[in-house]
């Protein structure tokens, strides 16, 4: 059985020793099995004082890169509701198992968190992890929350998303990247890890591209965990890009760049715009590789402004002074505060009853700017900004949006009369859509 995660060593903050405690009461109460946690108003029996919640992250294998610092921040988003006094009275107790960047485990994973009573799961990074849980949240009728952009064409009624789907963060880079700020790009090669995301991303950007009547210079995957990447970059050259739309996500990045920059490809003529790069995956990446290349995302760390520099400190003090922080781990600390007032409205960790409190729209002040939830879609409101990489391993912000864009799963450009509204009765289907390799 995974244990629950224990803080590391080296003093323990309020926060880590209120979290710590109840580990025993949770142990105890894991005997007396998962029907301990169903049967009341609350979702819980009247003398519990603690509630089980899951985290779902990988902390190692080719994801670890990326999900390890969303994990952290959310431990350190329950620590800090715990030293508030926790939720209607409770303190919140995590399960922190590893599923190992294993898209075989994360069920196995999930199922074990549900069935010891968590009555809300927050994880997955890839969307190959999110589709491979979905019938396990559906059998026990919990809610996954979900912090990373992905690609839409999606909207489950057990999952609230806080990242950023296409109309959020692709189709406004695309406007960007053709218009003359973005330095009106004609040439676009489109590289991804060979799984759902990106090639569900890059079907969107075709049909968009179609709109403007221009179409991609090329296209190529890399399985998930690939280092090379001598024929991509060779084909990138061959076919005189003038940017690359990449969607390679985790540590196959760290071969992308390697390989990019061995070839000489200047990012100042031949741009990378990543959608899965931040702030911590370089910490990981050379500065002389990245640096002048671009990334797409709600939320960057050089934010400047008094909100995000306090959010930033008080992480650092828990949990070292050289972390940092990016878009999904901003959206992840979102989703738990989201989570903690829809249960507050609700009076109870019911999923039904918490589902129910979506109904009217919750909205939270984040760090990179206030989040909306959106009752029909169960998907958050996020700003767009484009940012240039700095030899500092951050982000010069070169473009944001004006406001935050309201959420649409099926951008109609992609996905015609597919829609979505979850106060309405779900999903409005529309004719079936094919994504050639889709895996």
């Amino acid at each position: 059985m995974d244990a629950p995660h224990t803080p590391s060593a080296g003093g323990l903050s309020r926060r880590r020793a209120v979290a710590r405690g109840s580990a025993a009461l949770l142990a105890a109460a894991r005997l007396l099995g998962p029907g301990l946690f169903a049967g009341c108003s609350s979702g819980l029996p009247p003398a519990r004082r603690t509630v089980p919640v899951g985290l779902l992250h990988s902390q190692t294998g080719t994801m670890a890169i990326s999900a390890t610092g969303l994990r952290d921040i959310q431990i350190h988003a329950l620590e800090t509701i715990n030293a508030g006094g926790g939720i209607l009275g409770r303190t919140v107790d995590f399960l922190a198992p590893d599923p190992r960047s294993r898209t075989d485990l994360f069920p196995v994973r999930a199922r074990r968190l549900l069935e010891q009573g968590a009555v809300a799961v927050f994880g997955c990074w890839t969307s190959a992890s999110r589709k491979a849980v979905l019938p396990v949240f559906e059998e026990f009728r919990r809610l996954l929350f979900y912090a990373v952009q992905y690609e839409g064409n999606e909207s489950d009624q057990h999952v609230v998303y806080g990242g950023s789907v296409p109309n959020q963060q692709i189709l406004p880079l695309l406007d960007w990247l053709t218009g003359p700020e973005g330095g009106a790009r004609r040439r676009l090669f489109l590289l991804g890890s060979d799984y759902v995301y990106p090639r569900t991303v890059n079907y969107i950007v075709r049909r968009q591209l179609a709109s403007k009547g221009l179409e991609p210079v090329g296209e190529a995957y890399v399985p998930l965990g690939e280092r090379d990447f001598t024929a991509a970059v060779t084909a990138i050259r061959d076919c005189r890009a003038d940017c690359v739309l990449s969607t390679v996500n985790g540590d196959s990045n760290l071969g992308l760049f390697a390989a990019l920059a061995a070839a000489g490809i200047d990012p100042a003529s031949v741009p990378v715009v990543s959608t899965s790069v931040g702030e911590d995956e370089l910490r990981s990446l050379p500065a002389a590789q990245v640096a002048g290349h671009l990334a797409a995302a709600g939320y960057f760390q050089s934010i400047a402004t008094p909100a995000n520099r306090n959010w930033l400190a008080g992480f650092r003090t828990e949990f070292g002074h050289d972390r940092v922080a990016g878009d999904a781990m901003e959206a992840g600390w979102c989703l738990v505060h989201l989570w903690k007032a829809a249960v507050e409205k609700a009076g109870s960790f019911d999923t039904t009853a918490v589902r129910q409190a979506f109904r009217d729209g919750l909205a939270f002040a984040g760090p990179g700017g206030p989040v909306r939830l959106d009752p029909r879609t169960q998907h958050c409101s996020r700003g767009f900004r484009i940012g240039r990489i700095r030899r500092d391993g951050q982000f010069d912000i070169v473009h944001a949006a004006p406001a935050p864009i309201d959420p649409d799963p099926y951008p109609q450009v992609a996905f015609p009369g597919w829609s979505c509204d979850w106060t309405r009765g779900g999903v409005t289907r529309g004719e079936e859509v094919k994504i050639d390799g889709q895996l």
